[in-house]
């Protein structure tokens, strides 16, 4: 038997009618003692004698929760204090991005644009309203220490799915401008090495986000049964070897992910916020720009909209713009370190993935492995 019931609220409920709808509501709820919704989706008005019904029935049930309020009910409750003894939402509006342009897409959501002046962020996962909250918190946190970064300001509904709204007055995503010309590469690099060295710069408490390392090293213990014992054993000790920092991580760093507004460069799609030494983050940016094209040269098009050359001289120019170095010998190290737990990652993610072409799938397995043993038996450190 379910632990949950949900009741609707219809019309408008005043000292006329309270007692009438209370005994119907109590008729539905019968002997249920569990969580109890109240749908307000169609309450249109709550008299202070229909406030009290709501107060017995959480008093019969004390996780009566109400949802689906519309801002009229929702601000008679605010005002009488109920948003403070219990759980109340209001209801999403309803959005579609039918026709819309994609400007981007991570692993847990796409990005619209609606119009000049907006964006949302649309969530893969049909249950992910605690993902948009925490999305909210971890931009406000990275925004109050100096991130540049844009702040939702709106939950909304689209089809069996939720978004979070961003305002983005004409603003174009870095990959857009490059498309556009080519010819910006190293100066959009170096613009997003201003923003990345910001968020690295930024120190933060422990425990404070995701641990960065304690997932990369999920990552290489699950890869050492797939490789020979001697590289699978030195990948995880080179991961365990990385210093235990405290720097701000963005984790899904990319042209897509960086916007330009009025001039000024900001940041979305901060879900993946965590914390830890920034070759984390090197191999994130790696994956994306070559990482996920290693037997497919037309992945990182597909997904970023740029040509695979482009990609590369765009990588290039990243780390010679953050580690502010022409040193073949010393990009090629970082490359490497970061190539690394790149492929570590990937090896894991796609093994574990299901229902894939398998022809492609034991390609991409194969060229993990392959870099692995390559890369690993000559590095000594994974941390710069």
């Amino acid at each position: 038997m379910s632990n949950s019931l949900t009741v609707k609220l219809t019309g408008r409920i005043s000292s006329s009618n309270a007692a009438e709808v209370e005994e119907k509501i109590k008729k539905e709820i019968g002997s249920f003692k569990g969580e109890l919704t109240l749908d307000a989706s169609g309450l249109e008005y709550i008299s202070s004698a229909g406030l009290r019904v709501v107060l017995r029935l959480k008093k019969d049930n004390p996780s009566t929760k109400i949802i689906n309020c519309t801002s009229e009910v929702y601000d008679i409750f605010d005002m009488t204090g109920f948003t403070e003894m219990m759980e109340i939402s209001k209801a999403y509006r309803k959005l579609s991005t039918d026709g819309c342009e994609v400007i981007g897409e991570g692993a847990n959501g796409k990005v619209y644009r609606i119009d000049e002046d907006t964006v949302v962020k649309v969530y893969k996962n049909s249950d992910a309203l605690d993902e948009i909250k925490n999305e909210r918190e971890l931009a406000r946190k990275a925004f109050v220490m100096g991130v540049p970064t844009a702040i939702p300001y709106d939950v909304v509904q689209v089809g069996d799915l939720y978004g979070s709204v961003f305002e983005l007055l004409n603003a174009e995503s870095f990959a857009k401008l490059l498309i556009a010309d080519p010819s910006q590469t190293r100066a959009l690099a170096r613009q997003s090495v201003e923003i990345l060295k910001t968020i690295h710069s930024t120190q933060l408490k422990p425990g404070e986000l995701p641990d960065k390392k304690a997932e990369a090293l999920m990552w290489a213990e699950f890869c050492r049964d797939y490789l020979p014992g001697d590289v699978g054993e030195k990948l995880v000790a080179l991961v365990k070897e990385v210093p235990e920092t405290l720097n701000m991580l963005h984790g899904d760093y990319h042209i897509k992910n960086i916007m330009r507004q009025n001039g000024e460069n900001r940041l979305i799609d901060m879900d993946t916020l965590a914390m830890g030494h920034p070759v984390f983050e090197f191999s994130a940016i790696y994956a994306a720009y070559i990482g996920f094209s290693c037997i497919d040269e037309n992945n990182v098009e597909k997904f970023l909209g740029i040509t695979h050359d482009t990609a590369v001289l765009f990588w290039n120019e990243t780390l010679k713009a953050y580690f502010e170095t022409d040193d073949e010998s010393v990009l090629a190290e970082i490359e490497n370190m970061s190539a690394i737990i790149c492929y570590a990652r990937i090896l894991r993610r796609t093994v574990r993935k299901a229902k894939e072409d398998e022809e492609y799938k034991a390609r991409l397995i194969e060229y993990c492995k392959n870099a692995l043993c390559e890369l690993v038996p000559k590095t000594d450190k994974l941390y710069f």
